[in-house]
């Protein structure tokens, strides 16, 4: 999670963007396995890129990162996946979470901007 707060990381869920929804770890973007390859040039290139699927008898994110390598992407697999992260107790949240906690994220920022403008 610190990696992933401090930038030097971008966490990826390659499972089906219904089962995003459903439940991610917090802060990872949804790139399921079907549309990898059209979304490639999504992702960044100057930090590692963690995928993650439905645990250690998924094939996704092993899928996901030999197609990063291939196209020059730092990047590893999740240890576990999703199911191991929840269980373990780790901070989750659904899409609806997200979207709340970036819109609060813009509006906070957005307010501070307008105080400093004030000034």
């Amino acid at each position: 999670m610190r990696l992933m707060d401090g930038g030097t990381v971008t966490v990826i869920d390659v499972r089906p963007e219904v089962e995003y929804e459903q439940g991610h770890i917090c802060g990872a973007r949804s790139v399921p396995v079907e549309t990898f390859r059209r979304r490639l040039a999504e992702l960044p290139r100057d930090v590692e890129v963690v995928a993650y699927c439905r645990g250690p008898y998924c094939v996704y994110s092993d899928e996901a990162v030999r197609l990063l390598h291939q196209h020059g992407f730092r990047a590893r697999c999740l240890d576990e996946g999703f199911p191991e992260w929840r269980a373990a107790g780790y901070p989750v949240e659904t899409r609806e979470q997200g979207e709340i906690a970036r819109a609060l994220l813009r509006t906070s920022a957005g307010s501070e901007q307008t105080r400093r403008e004030k000034r």
